[in-house]
Formats: C-alpha cells, structure tokens, sequence
C-alpha cells in the first residue's frame, strides 16, 4: 500500500431506506488506485479479541476431560513426537469435534449475517425461516431412506436446503425478501417440514429412528475427521466469494434502489448470496443436526460490539464458531457424565434470546 489516507463519507437515504448511514475509517489503497480497502478500528479490535478468545476456548478443550494434558503434551501429539494415548486423545477424539464446531459455528454465523442483511431483518435467521429444517429433511431423507454416506447426506441437506428456499422465495414473488412477512411465511414453512421430519422418523426402523432424533436435536458428539472434512471445504469453497460480496450486500441492505443507483446488479447478488447462505446452513446442518440460536445472535451480537454499518461476515463467523465451541466446552465439562447434545444448551439459550428480540421488535414496531 503506498498511500494510506483517512475517510469519513455518509450514504444519502433512499426511499427504501430508513435512515441514512455514516461509514467511518480508514481507507487503504494501491498506489493506483485500483484496490482500496476500508478498515475500521474498532471492528479490528473485536475481531482479534474473538479470535485470541476463540483459541483459548480450543486450547481448553484440547486439554482438559477425563485424559488431562499439558499444552506441551498436545502440541507434541498434533507434531507426531508426542505418547501414543496423547496422540489418539487429541488427534482422534478431540481434535475433529473442536474443528467440526469451529466451521459449523462460523458457517451459520455467515448464513445468518447474509439471510439478515438480505431480508433487512435481524429475524431473517435460517433456522427461524425454515432453511435449516428444509435442509435436515434432505438429510434425513438420505439418511433413512437411501442409508448414504457423510458425503450423500451433506448433499441431500443442500438439495432440502435450496427447495425450501425455492418454495419460501415463491410465495413471497412481488413482495420482497425482507419484512415481517417473510418471517410468518418462514415460520409456517419450518413448521411444515418439522412434520415432514417427524413424518420420516416414525417411518423408520428402530435403531434408525434413535439415530435419526438424536441427530435432529443437533450433536458434535461422536465427530470424526470425515465430519470436519466435510463442513472446512464448504467453507474454503463458499466464504471467499461472500467475503468478495460483502462490500455489495452492505449496498443491498441500504435499499434496492440507493444499491442500483451505486452500481449493483441488486436481483444477481440476492440470488448468489441467497445460494451462498442456503449453501452454509445446509452443509452445516448435514454435519451437526439443526443446531439454533448461533445464526440468529451471533451476527447481531456483532454488529451490536463492532459498531459496523455492514454485515461484517469475518468477525460474525469467529463469533459464530466461538459460541458453539464454548457451548460445546460448556455441555461436555459442566455436565459430564451426562452425555447432553449442544443442540439442547444452543436451543434453550436461544429460545430466550428469540423472547427478547421478539419484545425488541415489537416495541420497535410500535414506535
């Protein structure tokens, strides 16, 4: 970067607009002038705080349980030079399932911060509008009625998860993708295929239906590097191009017509973002269950600590992955030897946060 100077612009409003924005920060650029890029002190700082926090709630996970270990004995066990028991204690029984909630955790932080700022709604959640649920009846569907593998089920998660969004889509054709219209048509969708899902588990054996209901409540336990694989390369394959699209969905948020008016090709970005969103859900679904609560609050939380104007995907999916690796630390060590899924502790937490903003709306609404 040759030149690097400070910048204060603010976005007039638009009609669809509720109020005009004020982006602040510095602004980096090349020495022609062809990249810039803004960064924003404050959402740096939240940023590396939630990954140092992530990192040592991994770093506590790794060594502490039922086999305690050292730092020095878990790094020498992920190099090879460690114990045979290190070894199998971390690479095979601890390591997949803190990895597997690191990218679930960040992968439905991401859909929820995209689904949110399409929809200009912090309710635009796809486990509240019915992604998630779309998702879990392809998987289930592979799951009892083909007997697929990992990688079938990651796919039939991804076929439910882009019919549902289909179907959501339209019913709301010449009404928009946001309001609270679009959460009713969501809710009555999710209840619909939550009969579906129980519709398939009564269908099924009995050792296939106990697989199948543990599954729905959403689980890392039991998580394999199969698992981990799965979920990191739907992120490596899905997050560049939304972190690409970042700039142009922080437009779309501001309105379709202020987003045309700068350039955007509104109708293109809401279709791939929407894929993109449906995309993350589903392969995190497949791998974990449903899990709810992390793509409603973590992006939400976010913005409420950053401050930011935008999505702000990075720091959403290290909030993401911090709180279901928290969770996830929380249920395996507060309640050991209960063997309790984090589905249960994500859902329970996010059922009263879904009571709050619930009121928060209300009263906004009636303001």
């Amino acid at each position: 970067m040759s030149a690097v100077e400070e910048a204060e612009t603010s976005v007039p409003g638009s009609a669809d607009t509720p109020a005009p924005r004020v982006i602040s920060g510095r602004v980096l650029r090349t020495g022609a002038g062809g990249v810039s890029l803004r960064v924003q002190g404050r959402v740096v700082a939240v940023t590396a705080l939630l990954l140092l926090a992530l990192i040592a709630v991994m770093g506590v996970t790794l060594t502490t349980g039922d086999f305690p270990l050292s730092v020095t004995e878990v790094f020498q066990a992920l190099t090879g030079s460690g114990s045979d028991a290190a070894g199998f204690v971390v690479y095979t029984l601890r390591m997949p399932r803190i990895l597997t909630a690191v990218f679930v955790g960040a992968a439905l932080a991401v859909s929820g911060a995209i689904l949110q700022s399409l929809t200009r709604n912090s309710l635009g959640s796809p486990d509240i509008i019915g992604f998630t649920n779309g998702s879990a009846v392809g998987a289930l569907v592979v799951i009892i009625v083909l007997h697929g593998s990992m990688t079938q089920i990651a796919f039939g998660a991804l076929i439910g998860g882009l019919a549902t969004a289909l179907a959501v889509n339209l019913l709301m054709v010449g009404r928009g993708l946001q309001g609270f219209r679009l959460v009713v048509i969501g809710i009555g969708v999710s209840a619909l295929l939550l009969a579906v899902n129980s519709y398939l588990v009564t269908r099924a054996t009995f050792q296939e239906a106990l697989e199948a209901q543990a599954w729905l409540i959403g689980s890392l336990g039991n998580r394999l590097w199969t698992h981990a694989n799965v979920i990191g390369l739907a992120l490596a394959v899905l997050l560049p191009p939304a972190f690409l699209l970042s700039r142009r969905l922080t437009m779309v948020e501001m309105g379709d017509t202020t987003a045309m008016a700068l350039g955007v090709d509104v109708r293109r970005t809401r279709t791939v973002l929407l894929v993109i969103s449906v995309a993350l859900a589903a392969f995190a679904t497949a791998v974990t269950g449903p899990i709810w609560f992390i793509a409603l609050a973590a992006p939400q939380v976010v913005r409420r600590l950053t401050g930011s104007s935008g999505p702000a995907l990075l720091p959403s999916a290290l909030m993401g992955a911090f709180l279901l690796a928290l969770s996830d630390l929380v249920v395996q060590r507060v309640f050991a030897p209960a063997l309790l899924p984090v589905g249960t502790a994500t859902g329970a937490i996010g059922g009263l946060y879904l009571i709050w903003l619930l009121i928060t709306e209300s009263r906004k609404s009636r303001a």
